[in-house]
């Protein structure tokens, strides 16, 4: 086991890349960012943890798809790969590229990149401003993001709870759920998967969605059905699916 501390008054920007393994993000209180690393000897070797200004890096340091170390001699990484539990101050930003590791986050966080080919990824906690993610086969589920939301996802699912500003998301063989999204503008492609939009209350929607094997379903009026747009914010909906239904809601 490896473990690294840092004196971090201000928010840190995390990156971490790591091929494969686990990783647990949260963020706490305090003046300190602290780095535990778990796994095979020779995996802590290589692994670099180091703060520059108020960047906090922990990488494997060799070449390889995604820019991830993952050619050391003849070993080869499995599911077992690294550990990586990383705390640091809320507000912070994260930025984790993996092949293959699970990805767990708690707390507050400023922006969130996220790049993984076949990790799941859990956002317990809320991202202030933007959030870009590209998962080949995990899925997706995030609690809140008060900035622009981009997804792409190939054989995997996205739910995100709540939405502050614009969305855009691709999936291919994967449903994509947004529960609550309040303006700005929504678009969502999905192949063999599911679109379903659910409105915040107050808000006023402008639908266009189409199918080419699915149903299309709507549970809140249009404005133009409704008669007049009304005080509350405008949100504006593009769904497109094939072999999948596109259904917007009103949220709870």
């Amino acid at each position: 086991m490896t473990e690294r501390t840092f004196h971090t008054p201000e928010p840190v920007t995390l990156e971490v890349k790591v091929p494969a393994g686990e990783i647990l993000v949260e963020t706490v209180d305090g003046d300190e960012s602290s780095v535990v690393l778990e796994g095979p000897d020779k995996l802590l070797e290589q692994t670099r943890v180091e703060l520059f200004g108020n960047r906090l890096a922990v990488e494997l340091e060799v070449k390889g798809p995604f820019g991830l170390t993952i050619q050391i001699g003849d070993w080869s990484f499995g599911r077992g790969g690294l550990r990586v539990r990383a705390r640091v101050p809320h507000g912070s930003s994260a930025g984790l590229a993996t092949a293959s590791a699970d990805m767990r986050m708690r707390g507050t966080y400023g922006a969130l990149d996220v790049k993984s080919a076949s990790g799941d990824l859990v956002v317990e906690g809320d991202v202030h401003e933007d959030a870009t993610i590209k998962t080949v086969s995990g899925d997706v589920r995030l609690r809140s993001v008060g900035g622009e939301l981009r997804v792409q996802t190939v054989s995997g699912d996205l739910l995100a709870e709540a939405a502050g500003g614009d969305v855009t998301t691709k999936a291919v063989s994967g449903d994509i759920r947004i529960e609550s999204a309040r303006s700005g503008h929504v678009t969502a492609q999905s192949v063999s998967g599911d679109i379903e939009i659910g409105v915040a209350p107050g808000t006023n929607i402008d639908v266009d969605a189409g199918s080419v094997s699915g149903d299309l379903a709507s549970e809140v009026p249009l404005a133009s059905e409704a008669g007049a747009v009304g005080d509350g914010p405008v949100l504006v909906v593009r769904g497109k699916t094939v072999s999948g239904d596109v259904k917007v809601f009103r949220a709870v």
